[in-house]
């Protein structure tokens, strides 16, 4: 079924508070600024000038000079009117045209056809070689951007791990350290009024205890406390010594004049298990 023009509802010009309304209003008031146009960003004026002959598909070697001037200064004043900031090399061209048109516009002899140059040449020399730059920029910038402006990295992480030489540990560095000690520990001595009793045995069980808090290798002199003066180094080496008698700890040693440490050695683990 048809439905004549007449029949049908006009559609609304906008719906204020729920109610259309066919018509704007006649004391409705725009200011000039309320429309902002959004233009295409030129270059600089070669590259309007281009923007113009290929709109219109015209022949670069043969500019029709006038039409593309008048174009040029129309596109200009519409850049004043929507005070947009001018560079002052747009205007430099277009008095280079009005300039180029003023001098096509000259009568000239008939003689001097032949000889003078014709006034657009330095113009299109111009214009042929942005155009080949421009080209080329955008040819490049279609490149693909990897391994033109980034390079894909591959970080290999080195292998950390060094083999551990067994070196026995021999007595006269295990003195020497013990020596290293007790020469620390007289830095700490002090005039005791009252001297607490030292096990050996007791100060088995702290190093035991020691050992197996850390989980692992501990080096000789962390087994001492300097605080507690000569007395208590010689009780701590003391419960080490007798510590290696009973196979209940291991010493080891890098290489020669290296730190010593001590370690719970694997019986005295399983006897406590």
């Amino acid at each position: 079924m048809l439905v004549s023009p007449s029949a049908q509802e006009e559609m609304p010009f906008a719906i204020v508070q729920g109610e259309p309304v066919s018509a704007p209003p006649t004391d409705l008031y725009i200011p000039p600024d309320a429309l902002e146009v959004i233009l295409e960003a030129f270059e600089g004026p070669l590259d309007l000038l281009l923007y113009l002959i290929k709109r219109q598909n015209l022949d670069i070697l043969e500019i029709p000079i006038a039409e593309v001037t008048a174009q040029y200064v129309e596109y200009i004043e519409m850049m004043r009117a929507l005070r947009l900031e001018l560079a002052a090399e747009y205007l430099v061209m277009a008095a280079m045209l009005a300039e180029i048109k003023s001098r096509m516009l000259l009568p000239r002899p008939v003689e001097d056809d032949a000889d003078e140059e014709d006034p657009r040449a330095e113009l299109i020399r111009r214009l042929q070689e942005y155009e080949q730059f421009k080209q080329a920029a955008e040819d490049l910038d279609e490149l693909p951007r990897m391994f033109r402006d980034t390079w894909p990295v591959h970080v290999e992480v080195p292998a950390t791990e060094t083999p551990k030489l067994e070196v026995a540990v021999d007595l006269k560095d295990l003195l020497a350290a013990l020596k290293d000690v007790l020469s620390r520990a007289e830095m700490f001595t002090s005039h005791q009024i009252q001297r607490e009793t030292l096990s050996v045995r007791e100060r088995m069980s702290m190093v035991l205890d020691k050992l197996r808090n850390q989980d692992g290798f501990v080096e000789f002199t962390q087994l001492f406390t300097p605080e507690e003066g000569r007395l208590g180094v010689v009780v701590s080496f003391l419960s080490i010594l007798e510590l290696l008698k009973a196979h209940l700890i291991d010493l080891a040693q890098a290489e020669s004049f290296a730190p010593i440490y001590v370690t719970a050695a694997k019986s005295a683990d399983h006897g406590t298990e």
